[in-house]
């Protein structure tokens, strides 16, 4: 999934219990390509070559939280968040396009959304292809 001479901290993969669960609460059909990351590594983290620079990858289960808990849906609705960079950036799916779902960084500090977000990938297999790389 991420190549061997990309820079990623590797976590287990997510047991299949965590991503269907993850599936069932996601409430939107999410890219193959999510899941199959979840199933290679179970979170981690490494550098992005695109904004914000690092990526920290949510686990199955803390994005099955999230959005069972509407965590962000308040103050970001119509997201779908699956990581950040640590340092008060979401990146997310923004559902609020048309398929496939552009990928949105989020600054967390402000709630207006018109400032806030901005697209860093066309598409989750292009955000990929930029984790790992400085």
């Amino acid at each position: 999934m991420i190549a061997s001479d990309r820079r990623w901290s590797f976590h287990s993969p997510a047991p299949s219990r965590a991503l269907e669960e993850l599936r069932g609460v996601a409430g939107s059909d999410l890219p193959n390509e999510y899941y199959n990351l979840l199933a290679f590594s179970k979170g981690g983290e490494g550098p992005l070559s695109i904004e914000p620079g690092y990526f920290a990858l949510d686990t199955a289960e803390d994005a099955a939280s999230n959005k069972r808990q509407r965590t962000f849906e308040e103050f970001f609705p119509g997201f779908f968040v699956f990581g950040g960079n640590g340092g008060g950036e979401l990146i997310a799916f923004d559902l609020r396009d048309a398929k496939p779902w552009p990928i949105v960084m989020i600054d967390m500090t402000n709630i207006d959304l018109d400032e806030s977000v901005v697209k860093i990938a066309d598409n989750f297999p292009v955000f990929l292809e930029a984790v790992g790389l400085d």
